[in-house]
């Protein structure tokens, strides 16, 4: 699922007013918390879409054999992701 800037920012904005009133954490500067959130949800999905695109490289690279295997794309596709996921410590 992909979330677009304004949803990530209201998905951190919920999550850091949750945390803070739970007293889970004490933040002095609610802002630049907010940011910081909002910056690394952000990077952690560009991980994901770089991860995508290159398992779609992977996989143009192995078209033919994929139809020939009559193997599904989409199969194929989690597999690989969850490897390269897996090996690069990527959280999905």
């Amino acid at each position: 699922m992909r979330l677009n800037r304004n949803q990530i920012e209201h998905l951190s904005f919920v999550i850091l007013r949750k945390l803070i009133k739970e007293g889970k954490i004490l933040v002095e500067d609610k802002a630049k918390v907010l940011e910081e959130m909002i910056n690394l949800i952000t990077e952690e999905f560009l991980k994901e879409d770089r991860l995508d695109q290159e398992v779609r490289e992977i996989l143009s690279k192995h078209m033919d054999e994929i139809r020939r295997g009559n193997v599904e794309y989409q199969t194929m596709f989690k597999m690989i992701k969850n490897k390269l996921a897996k090996e690069r410590n990527i959280v999905l």
